[in-house]
This record gives structure tokens, C-alpha cells and sequence, in this order.
């Protein structure tokens, strides 16, 4: 239950603390009470709207701020897509595989959407690793500061896990290099 919940707050906020405004927010999963509560928390400035993944095809262009996929394995199709539906400023948060148990994966990740975006970071949390791609925002430069520290009730994400999850040991750092779009 704990996992649930820190994955859920870090699928999440991550994304909604970076962008500027994100007004329509679109999560490619079931339903999820965890996933729920999290996004509601942003519910004064945000809408959200849960598909199935075979649902993305019927999303119009340049119609979302921010997409999370918390379950779904990413192909250039999806990625293509994803990019489309996107508004200019527009990002994607995307669960991945922690480098160490499997860096091809991660590595794969990264350039499938480097290939679209102008940003592509990964982010660790616990046992977790998710991705960022972004076509504006920096996750950690374009810190929203009063939506982050203002959330309340959190057992996991702080601003400052925030900052600290896009940070990796010096050999993951250095492999990542060149790769990461930072």
C-alpha cells in the first residue's frame, strides 16, 4: 500500500509541479483510487481524464498539458502520438526501469522519446524509476515552488525529493550521459 501511494504522489506531482498551468491532464490507465487522490489534490486548477491505452487514437492534437502513464510500455507509434495530442508546452511522465536492474530498458526509453522531445530525464523514487519528456519545461529548473510546497498531507513527494530523485550515482550519470536529454 505504501508503494502504491509514494508511486502514485511521484507519477503525479512530478509532472503537475513542473509545468506551468497544466489545465488538462490525461492518464492512460484504468481507474485507480491512488492515482485519484493525488490528481485531485490539484483539482483547483486541473482536469483529468483516465482511457485505456487502445482509447489514444480518438484524443485530438495539441488537446492535453500533461499525459501520465504509469503502467503502459512506450513504441514510436505511442510516442508519436503522445506528441501530438500534447499542447506546445506540453509533457509526458512514463514508468521505466531503474537503471541498475535493467539499463537497457531505461537506456531504450530515453532515446525513444529524446527522438520527439526536447527534454527526456529519468527520475528515481524508492524502487522505481519513471521518465520525464518534456517539449518546454526542465524538471527541476521549472520547479513550481508554490504548487510543490504547498501540497498537503504527502507521505512521500517534498519539493526536495523532487529535486533529488533526478539525481544518480556518478557511474549511472555518467553512462546516462548523452542520452538523457538534460
Amino acid at each position: 500500500m505504501k508503494d502504491n501511494i509514494t508511486f502514485s504522489e511521484m507519477m503525479v506531482h512530478i509532472p503537475l509541479c513542473i509545468h506551468k498551468l497544466a489545465k488538462d491532464i490525461l492518464v492512460v490507465s484504468q481507474e485507480n483510487s491512488y492515482l485519484i487522490n493525488e490528481l485531485d489534490r490539484h483539482k483547483k486548477e486541473s482536469n483529468y481524464k483516465f482511457i485505456e491505452l487502445n482509447d489514444l487514437e480518438k484524443i485530438e492534437n495539441k488537446s492535453y498539458d500533461v499525459v501520465i502513464l504509469p503502467n503502459t510500455k512506450l513504441d514510436i507509434k505511442i510516442v508519436g502520438k503522445l506528441f501530438d495530442i500534447l499542447k506546445d508546452d506540453g509533457l509526458i511522465a512514463f514508468s521505466s526501469k531503474v537503471f541498475s536492474r535493467d539499463d537497457n530498458r531505461l537506456i531504450d526509453d530515453l532515446k525513444l522519446v529524446g527522438e520527439k522531445f526536447w527534454i527526456a530525464m529519468p527520475y528515481r523514487f524508492g524502487h522505481q524509476a519513471s521518465i520525464i519528456a518534456s517539449k518546454k519545461y526542465h524538471p527541476t529548473a521549472d520547479l513550481n515552488l508554490q504548487r510543490a510546497d504547498f501540497l498537503d498531507d504527502l507521505e512521500y513527494y517534498s519539493s526536495e525529493i523532487h529535486i533529488a530523485s533526478f539525481v544518480f550515482p556518478a557511474k549511472q550519470h555518467k553512462d546516462l550521459t548523452g542520452i538523457a536529454k538534460r
